[in-house]
C-alpha cells in the first residue's frame, strides 16, 4: 500500500510541475536557460527513483536529466541541498570524502533538496531547467500543490 501512496504522491507531483511550467516561463530569466525542456528526478527512502522530462528538445532534456540526477543523488547521500553541500566541503566544515563524493564530483549547482512529505518520510528531488533558485521554488510548490491533491 505505501508504494501505491508514494507513486500517486509522484505523479501528483509531476502534474503539478506540469502547471507550473507556463507560470516560470514567463520569467525571461528562467525561459532563457533551457526554452521549456526541463528535468526532475526523485528518490526516495528506499532508493526508488522517479524522473519525468518536459519538453521537446531530446538533446537538452538528456542533459537536463543528468543534471536533475547528479543533484537528486547528491541529496540522497547528504541529506543537504546542492550548493549548501558544496559550501559546507570548501568552509571545511565536513570532510571533503564524509559521504563518498569525490571533490570534482561535487554539484554546486542550486537545485537539488530534501522534501519531506506530510506523511514523514523525505524524498531527495534535483530539478533542472531554470534558474537554481526557482529550481527549488518550483520543487516545494509541485510538492505542496500534489500533497492537497490526495
Amino acid at each position: 500500500m505505501e508504494n501505491k501512496e508514494m507513486l500517486m504522491t509522484i505523479n501528483n507531483i509531476f502534474s503539478s510541475i506540469e502547471k507550473l511550467i507556463p507560470i516560470y516561463m514567463n520569467i525571461e530569466e528562467d525561459k532563457n536557460i533551457s526554452n521549456g525542456n526541463l528535468s526532475v528526478c526523485i528518490i526516495d527512502e528506499f532508493g526508488q527513483i522517479y524522473a519525468k522530462m518536459f519538453g521537446t528538445n531530446k538533446l537538452r532534456l538528456r542533459e537536463s536529466q543528468k543534471i536533475a540526477w547528479i543533484k537528486a543523488s547528491q541529496v540522497w547521500l547528504t541529506d543537504v541541498k546542492t550548493g549548501e553541500y558544496e559550501r559546507m566541503v570548501f568552509n571545511k566544515e565536513i570532510d571533503e570524502n564524509a559521504h563518498g563524493i569525490e571533490t570534482p564530483d561535487l554539484i554546486g549547482w542550486q537545485g537539488g533538496q530534501p522534501l519531506t512529505l506530510k506523511n514523514g518520510k523525505t524524498i531527495s528531488v534535483g530539478f533542472s531547467g531554470f534558474r537554481g533558485i526557482t529550481d527549488l521554488e518550483i520543487m516545494i510548490k509541485a510538492l505542496n500543490m500534489a500533497e492537497n491533491l490526495n
